[in-house]
């Protein structure tokens, strides 16, 4: 390559901007702090490119690789009837009722989505996770909500899947097999109420749905997305219940997704401009051996 050649290369040459992933995870209607994030990242000017996602999370950010904003999000729960949903919240329900929900909003399989995106779920017949990334969309975001005994396995290629929380609560390690530079990770359940602050009756029922899970909760469920996040946040839902769907609960929890996320702000936005940094030096770097 000639000298000149080389100038123009330079000067057009353009600069690939750090790739931004984010992890959603698991929580039921925890998930509206999911959306309080994502209103505050879009304050900030923050977008995500590639996206991830376990059970409630993998809802959420469906949506959001779809091309919804929080506000839109927001829009669609305040239109959920919620007295019908919760009719469906008995044991062993069937998730047909969600799959159709779900279908006004993402229809299709995963090439109708605007943005790599990424559901965590967890296989009934090894109990193993896996991310799946293809499939009739809204069938395979209700398997990875399926949480046991409220509601059976999803059947996929004949094949049962449950909730992804029961192998990866929050599958950041996704992000970043999808090219990832920065991972932000939302975890629901890092701030519970502890075990023995619990009632005696929420005790004895965790002890017997336990019991008849067809499903368990691998050792490192909880914990494994922080290895693979820049910043895990962390809202404050203590408190607030996976099934806490009346209005001024699911506004508790929106707030503190918001609080959490502006709370880190700097951290992201530091964690961002050390990845520009490191992806300025790669560029260069190859630059100079082409």
């Amino acid at each position: 390559m000639g000298l000149f050649s080389r100038i123009k290369e330079f000067f057009t040459r353009r600069r690939r901007k750090p790739v931004l992933g984010l992890a959603l995870g698991s929580g039921g209607a925890k998930g509206m702090a999911h959306l309080g994030a994502l209103k505050a990242f879009e304050e900030e000017g923050i977008s995500f490119s590639v996206v991830s996602g376990a059970s409630i999370g993998s809802i959420v950010g469906a949506l959001y690789a779809k091309g919804y904003s929080s506000r839109d999000m927001v829009a669609i729960v305040e239109g959920l009837n919620r007295r019908e949903f919760a009719k469906n919240l008995k044991l062993f329900s069937d998730l047909g009722f969600a799959e159709s929900f779900l279908e006004q909003y993402l229809e299709g399989d995963f090439s109708t989505l605007k943005l790599p995106f990424a559901a965590w779920v967890t296989a009934g017949d090894t109990n193993e996770g896996l991310a799946m990334r293809e499939g009739k969309l809204a069938r395979v975001l209700t398997a990875s909500a399926a949480i046991p005994p409220f509601f059976r396995a999803v059947e996929i290629d004949g094949k049962k899947y449950y909730d992804g929380a029961f192998s990866n609560a929050v599958p950041a390690e996704v992000c970043r097999e999808m090219g990832a530079d920065v991972v932000v990770g939302i975890d629901l359940a890092a701030v519970i109420t502890p075990e023995e602050e619990k009632g005696i009756f929420a005790r004895l029922f965790d002890t017997a749905v336990s019991y008849v899970r067809p499903v368990h909760y691998t050792e490192d469920c909880r914990t494994r997305g922080y290895t693979a996040t820049d910043v895990m946040l962390c809202p404050d839902l203590r408190g607030l219940k996976a099934t806490d769907i009346d209005k001024n609960s699911m506004n508790a929890m929106f707030d503190a997704g918001y609080t959490a996320a502006k709370e880190r702000m700097g951290e992201i936005k530091q964690a961002i401009e050390e990845a520009s940094h490191r992806v300025r030096k790669h560029q260069k770097a190859k630059g100079s051996r082409s």
